[in-house]
Order: structure tokens, then sequence, then C-alpha cells
């Protein structure tokens, strides 16, 4: 097993960073700055809402948490935390989706090595993450040739934010992304992969840059 979460490449943050007794994307402390703030100047005023908003923000750090995974050294890996809510063939390709629950961890991983050919943003509708409406949401494709990796807003998640571009070089395992709020992670295999190589379920619970979901 590789572990592509060395130091260098986990997220920073401020100081405060390193009194959380978990590491959390960068993009966390912008949007848990405001009910952080909001909390300290009401906490001597109004007591009971200050602490809230306080709460609030650590919320906020706690569903952005980027912990370490130890990636196979094989496999297809599954992209996201969560669900296997879709297994279904597209023509002569196969799609996994993976739905991501408010309690996961929503940090997207690279299901297989790859160059980054395309990242294109989809707009569309916010229909919960788990129906079969949702294929019709907001998108933003990670095109790596071949194969694809769509993460797909849900109807309170409407924050996508890839983190690599055309041109990127990706290992197994890296991260590429993470989504605010719920949403569902689908992995559009190559054209070699079928049934017989899956190695999920639809029901099955999955972790993003460890779970296999295929191999040949």
């Amino acid at each position: 097993m590789s572990d592509p979460t060395d130091p260098d490449d986990a997220a920073t943050g401020p100081p405060l960073a390193r009194l959380l007794p978990f590491p959390v994307v960068d993009d966390a402390w912008r949007l848990a700055r405001p009910p952080f703030l909001s909390g300290a100047a009401l906490l001597a005023l109004v007591p009971p809402a200050g602490l809230a908003l306080l709460l609030l923000g650590l919320g906020v750090l706690w569903f952005h948490r980027d912990p370490a995974r130890a990636v196979p050294d094989a496999g297809v890996v599954s992209p996201a935390d969560g669900t296997v809510s879709v297994v279904r063939e597209e023509g002569d390709r196969l799609r996994v989706g993976v739905f991501m629950n408010v309690t996961d961890v929503h940090v997207n991983r690279a299901p297989m090595a790859g160059e980054v050919r395309e990242v294109r943003h989809r707009p569309g509708a916010y229909k919960p993450a788990f129906s079969k409406d949702s294929d019709r949401n907001e998108q933003v494709v990670v095109d790596c040739g071949d194969y694809e990796l769509f993460l797909i807003a849900g109807w309170f998640a409407r924050r996508i934010h890839p983190s690599v571009a055309a041109g990127d070089e990706v290992r197994r395992g890296d991260r590429v992304g993470h989504v605010s709020f719920g949403s569902r992670a689908d992995v559009l295999f190559p054209p070699a992969v079928d049934r017989e190589d899956l190695r999920v379920a639809v029901g099955d619970s999955v972790r993003a840059g460890e779970t296999i979901l295929a191999e040949r």
C-alpha cells in the first residue's frame, strides 16, 4: 500500500490549523470565517447565539476534514467516501456513482493514475444527489482520457472545487477536488472494465482512495 498523503501534499491553512485534531482543506477556513467572527462578536452580548455560531464554524471545518488515506497499489479506487448508489452501463462503458452523505468526508480522489485532459463545468439543476434526476445536476467533469470523474452537486451542495487542471498528472488516490455540503461522485470506467471486474455493488460503503471499485 502507498500513501500519497504526505505532509507536503496536505492542505495547510492558517496557524490555527495546528490546534485542530484533524486536517481540513484550505477552503474550509474561508467558509468558517464568517460564523467564527460573528460568533466571537456576539459571545459577550448574546452568549447562546455566539456559541451557536462558533459551533457552526467548527462544524464547517469538520465537514471539510481531509484525512490521510492508504492507497492500494492496483485497481480502480473509490473517488469518494459514501455509499455506492449507481452501477450502470452507458454504451460500452460502466459507470459507478458514490453518494456522499453530510457526515462523509467530501474530499475527492483520483480513481486511477492518468493525465488530466480537460476539466469542464456543466451547469444544471440542484436535485437531491441520491435521486435519478441528479444526473441533470450541476457537474464538474475531470476528463483523464481513459476514464472520467464526475463531481455532481446536490440540492444543497452548490460549490464544486476541482483542484486539478488540464495537463496535470495524477496518481491513484491523489486529491482532485472537493464538494461542499453533500453530493455525488461518479466514475466512468475505461471500456475494458466490465461488471465482472467490479468489487462493489449498490448499497456498499466505500472510502475515497482506499476501497477498490474494480480490478482486472
